[in-house]
């Protein structure tokens, strides 16, 4: 039981709560123990009403636009990006402090951009805006893993292709895959209607996230590489991205093209990547050994494999890594996010 009578332990609110990320945090704060002494689930009006469970205690799901801010010290946002502009800023106004898992706060100067494995000295202080920015799922692992090679070899530029899961758009990104899947099954010749994904993410793959820009990017392939340089404080990093819809129900995939300052040797790149913390590397042993989203067995670790040195270029190197979009992607970073707030003292 992490609920405590302890009056530094914070009082705690999870908007969202319903959705696939808030049940990704209840459940990460039941396994991780984080110790709260008070908690409040939030969702919209639609969800009020519901009851949820932490740690064996049933809460009933509060409307947001009824909830009072000023009962709680720490605020989870995962309900997205149109409710967090709307309820942010009255929970950092009576004095919260918000941990926001949408693109709304990131690239705010006053709002930090956190990947505690990377940056946690940003927490070391309480953010000038009230928000702490958690980074886009896909972003995450990569800056996880270009952090150590930057520190030993330097990085010139990265080029990265996402193979981003159903999940990536929560529940009603989940049911529709597996509602299409079936549908394609059982009456191939009928058009499945559509709604998250255009078109039809069953049997296929989609080679856009989000809107386009005038660039002919994606916003979110923009926002791998504004969030890379934000998090590593390279303001010149180059990445470039392909960001892809796949029909996996869960778990983002990368493949990663890196090229450094210096000359890579392969043992010493596999044992930099697998001394990173909470970093499995499979092919530590053999290079046939590589992970994948169905076969990972822990989620809460970056996942990689894969790993090659190109022949024609010392300098640059492949890998493949594997991540849990909902939890190393976006819940468990902001758990940690909230461990570290709460070890250095910061609410």
């Amino acid at each position: 039981m992490t609920l405590v009578t302890d009056p530094k332990a914070p009082r705690v609110a999870i908007v969202g709560a319903t959705g696939a990320v808030g049940n990704t945090l209840i459940g990460l704060i039941e396994q991780r123990g984080l110790r709260y002494r008070d908690m409040r689930l939030v969702a919209s009006a639609r969800s009020a009403g519901t009851e949820l469970t932490v740690d064996g205690v049933a809460y009933p799901v509060q409307a947001v636009d009824e909830f009072d801010f000023s009962e709680v010290d720490l605020a989870f946002f995962s309900a997205g990006t149109e409710a967090s502009e709307k309820w942010v800023p009255k929970a950092t106004a009576a004095g919260a402090v918000v941990i926001d898992n949408t693109i709304a706060y990131r690239m705010d100067p006053d709002t930090p951009l956190v990947v505690p494995q990377v940056n946690a000295h940003e927490l070391d202080r309480r953010p000038k805006s009230g928000v702490i920015a958690n980074p886009n799922c896909s972003t995450i692992p990569l800056v996880r893993l270009l952090k150590g090679v930057e520190e030993r070899w330097g990085i010139r530029q990265a080029v990265v292709s996402t193979y981003q899961a159903a999940s990536g758009l929560g529940h009603p990104g989940v049911e529709e895959l597996q509602d299409a899947s079936r549908a394609s099954l059982d009456h191939p010749e009928e058009a499945y209607p559509n709604k998250e994904f255009t078109p039809s993410l069953a049997f296929n793959v989609i080679p856009k996230i989000d809107r386009f820009l005038d660039s002919g990017f994606t916003l979110e392939e923009q926002k791998m590489l504004q969030e890379s340089r934000k998090i590593l404080g390279i303001p010149h990093l180059d990445v470039t991205t392909t960001c892809v819809r796949v029909p996996v129900v869960n778990g983002h995939s990368e493949a990663v093209w890196i090229e450094t300052q210096g000359v890579v040797d392969r043992t010493e790149l596999v044992e930099t990547l697998a001394a990173l913390p909470e970093v499995t590397v499979h092919d530590r042993e053999s290079p046939r050994e590589f992970p994948t989203p169905a076969t990972i067995d822990d989620r809460d670790q970056v996942h990689v494999g894969r790993v090659r040195v190109n022949p024609n270029n010392p300098r640059a190197f492949w890998l493949w890594l594997v991540a849990d979009n909902l939890t190393i992607g976006a819940a468990l970073n902001a758990i940690q996010i909230a461990e570290e707030l709460i070890a250095r003292e910061t609410l």
